[in-house]
Formats: C-alpha cells, sequence, structure tokens
C-alpha cells in the first residue's frame, strides 16, 4: 500500500465507548527472569500500587448502596480517561450485589449498561437499559445512554426519541445536544453547528464546554470543514483534557497529513490500544521505524486477550485499523470490518470499510456496503464517493 494516497481516518465513537483494548504493561508471552531478589521488574500505575492488600481478615464489608455508587461512578470516570479496562471490572465489583437482578435500582441498572457498553457488550447493555427505562421513564442518563447506543447502531430516528425522553426527564441542555449530534449525523450540519456554538458560548462550566466543543468538532468535520474542525477541537482540549477528544483530534491530524501534529496531540496520553495505534500509523507515514515494535505490542495484546478467552470480535473495529494502517493486508481489514458493522455503525465503522474494500479492489463489497451506508441516513462529507 502506498501510504501517501492513503487518508487516514477519524475516531467518532461515544465517549462511554472507547476503542482501547487491555493495556498491559508486561507481555505474558516474554519471560523475565530476575537476577536479584530486589530487583524491580515492572512498576505497576500509581493508582494501583496504593490499594490495600486485602486478607480474609481484613476483607472490608460490601458498601451501601449510595457508597457503591459513587464508587462504582469513579471507576468508570477512570476507566474513560485511562483506557485501563480494569476499571470496568472494579465498577462491576462494586455492582455485584444488583448485577442482572431485574428489580435493581434504576441508578445500578445505568451504571451496569454503561459498565457493558464500554466493554462493546452492546446488546446486554441495550437490555439492561430498556429494562430499567421500563421502570424509571424520567431517568435522564439512562435516556442518554440508550441515545448513544442508538446513534451506534446507526438507528437515528430511535435516537432522537431518546434525545426527547432526556428533555422530559428534565435536562433540556443535554436534550438538545443529543438531538444535534444526531441531526449532524443526518446531514443538518449547519444547524447542529450553529446551535451547539451557541450552548457552548451559554455555558459557564468547564467541563461542560469541552463536551460541547468536542460534538461541534465532530459536526464540523461530518460537514467536511477540518479547520473549524481542528479549532472546535483545541479548544475542546484547553477547556478541560480528555482522553476521547485528544484522540479524535489526532485522528483530525492524521487525515490530513499534519503526522507532527498528531503526535503531538498523543504524547501525553495513557498507552491504550488506539493511542498506540495512532502513534504507529503517524510514525510509519513519517518514516519512523518505531511504528513496528507498536505494531509487536499491538499484537502481543491481541494474542493477550485471546488466550484470556476474550471474544475478537468485540475489538473488530481495532483489527481492522491494524491490518489496514499497519499490515497492508486491506482484504484482513474487509473481512473485520464487515463483521465489526454487525456490532457498531458509526462514521469510523464506515469508514474502515469502505477503504478496506477500495484498497482491497473488491467492487462488489465496496457496492454493497455503499447500498447499505445509504439506507441508514448517515451523511458525512468523509464516508462521500470520490468523483
Amino acid at each position: 500500500m502506498n501510504l501517501t494516497s492513503v487518508s487516514l481516518p477519524f475516531c467518532l465513537c461515544v465517549a462511554s465507548s472507547l476503542l482501547a483494548l487491555a493495556h498491559f504493561s508486561v507481555s505474558a508471552t516474554n519471560s523475565v527472569q530476575p537476577q536479584r531478589d530486589d530487583e524491580v521488574i515492572e512498576v505497576l500505575p500509581l493508582i494501583t500500587r496504593n490499594r490495600p492488600v486485602i486478607s480474609a481478615a481484613t476483607k472490608p464489608a460490601p458498601l451501601d448502596l449510595s457508597a457503591a455508587l459513587t464508587a462504582a461512578r469513579k471507576d468508570i470516570a477512570q476507566a474513560r480517561q485511562t483506557g485501563d479496562t480494569r476499571y470496568w471490572g472494579r465498577a462491576q465489583a462494586l455492582l455485584s450485589p444488583w448485577w442482572d437482578r431485574p428489580d435493581a435500582p434504576a441508578d445500578v441498572a445505568v451504571l451496569q449498561a454503561t459498565v457493558q457498553q464500554g466493554r462493546h457488550e452492546f446488546a446486554s447493555s441495550r437490555q439492561v437499559l430498556t429494562a430499567a427505562l421500563a421502570r424509571a421513564p424520567g431517568h435522564a442518563q439512562g435516556w442518554l445512554n440508550l441515545a448513544v447506543l442508538e446513534r451506534l447502531s446507526g438507528n437515528y430516528t430511535q435516537a432522537l426519541d431518546a434525545c426527547t425522553k432526556v428533555g422530559l426527564a428534565g435536562q433540556s441542555l443535554y436534550a438538545r445536544a443529543c438531538t444535534l449530534e444526531t441531526q449532524s449525523l443526518q446531514g443538518q450540519h449547519q444547524t447542529a453547528t450553529q446551535e451547539l456554538q451557541q450552548l457552548t458560548g451559554k455555558s459557564q462550566d468547564a467541563g461542560q464546554r469541552a463536551w460541547l466543543s468536542s460534538l461541534l468538532a465532530e459536526a464540523f468535520e461530518r460537514w467536511g470543514r477540518d479547520a473549524l474542525a481542528a479549532q472546535a477541537y483545541q479548544r475542546s482540549l484547553a477547556f478541560e483534557p480528555d482522553l476521547y477528544t485528544a484522540i479524535a483530534y489526532s485522528d483530525l491530524a492524521l487525515r490530513t497529513g499534519r503526522f507532527k501534529e498528531a503526535l503531538t496531540a498523543l504524547a501525553t496520553l495513557p498507552e491504550t490500544d488506539a493511542v498506540l495505534l495512532r502513534r504507529a500509523a503517524a510514525w510509519k507515514r513519517l518514516g519512523d521505524e518505531r511504528w513496528r515494535t507498536t505494531l509487536a505490542t499491538l499484537n502481543e495484546r491481541t494474542a493477550e486477550l485471546k488466550r484470556r478467552g476474550d471474544d475478537p470480535d468485540l475489538h473488530g473495529r481495532e483489527l481492522a485499523l491494524i491490518a489496514l494502517w499497519l499490515d497492508d493486508n486491506p482484504t484482513a481489514a474487509l473481512a473485520a470490518a464487515r463483521q465489526n458493522l454487525g456490532l457498531q455503525r458509526e462514521p469510523i465503522d464506515w469508514w474502515v470499510a469502505l477503504q478496506s474494500a477500495k484498497q482491497a479492489k473488491d467492487d462488489a463489497a465496496l457496492q454493497e456496503l455503499r447500498a447499505a451506508l445509504s439506507k441508514t441516513g448517515l451523511q458525512d462529507a468523509r464516508l462521500a464517493a470520490k468523483p
């Protein structure tokens, strides 16, 4: 594959569904033999090192509902901002007394669905959310999460309905932002960008402004306004650093040939698979051989997932991108991308499938994909057929 002629894609994963796979500092395939009893083999992340050792005698009593919810929310936030999937497991452990119970409080069920969504268990997440909202139809966060799942599946009419329910639950700003994001996916770019700018200007909260600016940046990208999108990403990160937004900004830089800028955006991020994948893509385009060792790391992590018994189909997007960007194997990328479209249908999922079909010179697959894409109603300048 001629790298100079291939544009790289973009990150349009939802904030509650990060691209990262499991992060292991030391691969299980590398045997390390210490020479001394005091030799350091691995330094664990600070938050892990500070956790107390729990014995049978010191094991604490289960948390009450309020404490469990607070702690689980903190772990979910850590999972999103670090890309470390162990925090999803910690959140599940905290919620375990209520996990999968049909009578679980709505707040617990919504957090369970959030954990499942973070793990790409989208069908289970939808089932739990639907049941929870039937019990608590005024749960704004639940409707917002459901809107995310509907957008991820390409069900924009259902997403708009869920956005409306967010407003009925009393969260007008989030309902409007939810609606505008969905309308942007449907091609109403001018309305979406204008109103998102207005909402950002009215907000006094830095975190809220960062989130709205990130939505605005994505809407500009879908409209084909890359310069305005870059500015919006920069503003978002200035308001508040965020893993998802930084990756999205790096994707824009990669797609427009600003590879050093992409590396700068990625420089301080945790080494999740999503981050390493983009670093390797930038290094390969720049002729930096570090992309090869990074690819080896990604392959080791994929092998570790399989050894743990994880379903590789849940990570089809990442496998397709590795095959397309780094392995120069568009046929393998197309197979993984088509499998992935059965799980999630965000713009990046369509992009990698279309690019793989083009580079594999599979005209039949390309026509089939374009026909399926047209049925969704998704309108994105980056997915438009080139003349």
